[in-house]
C-alpha cells in the first residue's frame, strides 16, 4: 500500500430521521466539513432483523429494535432527494442496503459505488445481487476472520467472474464492530497485510470516539478511505449520533487526514506518539495479525447474518421460502445456519417445533 490521500466518507446513516430539511443540512455540513462522499442506509426493518430481536437503549429507554428500524424507513423519493442534493453540491453519493429489497431500490437511484456493512459481509445472496452491477464496491470487514472476508471475496468473483479484476472494483473497509470501538482495538497494521492478502485497497470504518487517531495513524499506513459517522450533534437522537463527530470535528479530521497524507509516515508516527503517548499509539497499531477485536468479539455470529424462522414452524410441517429470512440475531435469539445454506432449507421438514425469531440449525432440519 502506498501513502496517499484516502477518499473520507461522510456516514449519515440515519442520522437525518426521516426530515427531510435536516438530511440536506446534514449534507451541507459534510460538504464544509471536507468529506468526499456522504453515505446514507436504506432501512426496512423486516430485512434486517425479526420483530423479536430485543430491545436497545435510547434517551427515551428501552426501545425495541425493531421498533426503532421500522420508525427510519423511507421511500424512494427521500433516498433520491439525498442523492440528488449531495450531487448538486459536487460530493459523492453512496449508500448501504440491507436486503435485496434496498438494493432494489438503491440500483434504481444509479449510483456511482456502493457500501456493504460489515453485518451483511456474509449475506449471500445480497453480495451476489451487488456483484451483479460491475460498480465500485466498499466492504467492511469487522466481526469477521480472514475466511470470512475470502469467502464473501469469493462468492462475489462466482456471481460476477469479471467483477473485481481490477483491485479499485473492491475497497476493503477494516472495521471493529463496537460502538463505540476502543481506538487499541484497531490494529491498524492489518491495513497493508489485509492490501498484501486480498489484492486489494484496505481503507477504515472508524468507530472509535477520538477524531484523529485512527484516521491519521491509517493514513500514515496507506489507508485507501476513511469513513466516520458524521452528525450535527452528539446530543441528537439519531441511533449512532453519540458515536459520531459533529462538523467542527470531523473538519478537524479532515484537515489531518489531508496533511497526514503530505507527511512522511515515519515522522507522522512519531508526531502521533508524541500527542497522544508512544504505549497508545503502539497499541492502536496492534500486532497486525487478523483477530476478533476484544470488543467485538461477543457479537461475533450475532451480528452477522444467519437465517431465521419469520414465525413459528411446528414439528413435521415442511419449510417454504416465506417462513425463513436471514437477518442479523442480535442478543437475544438464538443464531441460525450460515446464508450460505438459504436455497437448500426450503422444502425441507421441520425436525422439531421452531420458535418464531429463533436462528435454524441442522439439528432442526
Amino acid at each position: 500500500m502506498k501513502k496517499h490521500t484516502p477518499f473520507i466518507i461522510a456516514e449519515l446513516g440515519t442520522s437525518h430521521g426521516g426530515d427531510a430539511v435536516k438530511a440536506k443540512e446534514l449534507i451541507a455540513a459534510a460538504v464544509e466539513s471536507g468529506a468526499d462522499c456522504i453515505k446514507c442506509q436504506i432501512v426496512f426493518a423486516d430485512e434486517i432483523l425479526h420483530p423479536k430481536t430485543g430491545t436497545v437503549t435510547l434517551p427515551g429507554g428501552q426501545i425495541p429494535l425493531y421498533t426503532v428500524f421500522k420508525s427510519l424507513e423511507q421511500d424512494e423519493d427521500f433516498y433520491e432527494m439525498m442523492k440528488n442534493e449531495a450531487e448538486k453540491r459536487g460530493i459523492v453519493f453512496l449508500a448501504t442496503p440491507f436486503g435485496l429489497k434496498s438494493a432494489a431500490l438503491l440500483k434504481k437511484l444509479n449510483p456511482k459505488a456502493v457500501k456493504i456493512a460489515s453485518p451483511e459481509l456474509n449475506f449471500t445472496a445480497l453480495l451476489e445481487e451487488i456483484a451483479s452491477w460491475d460498480k465500485p464496491l466498499y466492504l467492511s470487514t469487522g466481526v469477521s476472520s480472514l475466511g470470512d472476508i475470502e469467502e464473501a471475496l469469493g462468492v462475489i468473483k462466482a456471481a460476477s467472474p469479471s467483477y473485481g479484476s481490477k483491485p479499485e472494483h473492491i475497497t476493503l473497509l477494516h472495521c471493529v464492530t463496537a460502538y463505540p470501538a476502543p481506538p487499541e482495538d484497531y490494529n491498524l497494521r492489518i491495513l497493508p497485510f489485509l492490501a498484501g492478502i486480498f489484492g486489494k485497497p484496505v481503507g477504515i470504518s472508524d468507530h472509535s470516539l477520538d477524531p484523529l487517531l485512527v484516521p491519521v495513524l491509517g493514513t500514515a499506513l496507506g489507508a485507501a478511505a476513511v469513513e466516520k459517522h458524521f452528525c450535527l450533534s452528539r446530543d441528537d437522537p439519531g441511533l449512532d449520533d453519540p458515536i459520531a463527530l459533529d462538523p467542527a470535528a470531523f473538519a478537524g479530521m479532515c484537515a489531518a487526514i489531508r496533511r497526514a497524507a503530505s507527511l512522511e509516515s515515519a515522522r507522522l508516527i512519531e508526531e502521533l506518539r508524541d500527542e497522544f503517548g508512544p504505549d497508545v499509539v503502539e497499541k492502536t497499531l496492534g500486532s497486525g495479525i487478523k483477530t476478533l477485536a476484544p470488543s467485538e468479539a461477543a457479537n461475533y455470529g450475532r451480528t452477522n447474518r444467519s437465517i431465521h424462522a419469520t414465525r413459528n414452524i411446528t414439528e413435521g410441517e415442511t419449510i417454504s421460502p416465506d417462513m425463513i429470512a436471514v437477518l442479523r440475531t442480535e442478543k437475544i435469539l438464538r443464531p441460525g445456519l450460515h446464508p450460505r445454506w438459504e436455497k437448500q432449507i426450503p422444502g425441507r421438514k421441520a425436525r422439531n417445533f421452531i420458535p418464531a425469531g429463533e436462528g435454524i440449525r441442522f439439528e432442526d432440519i
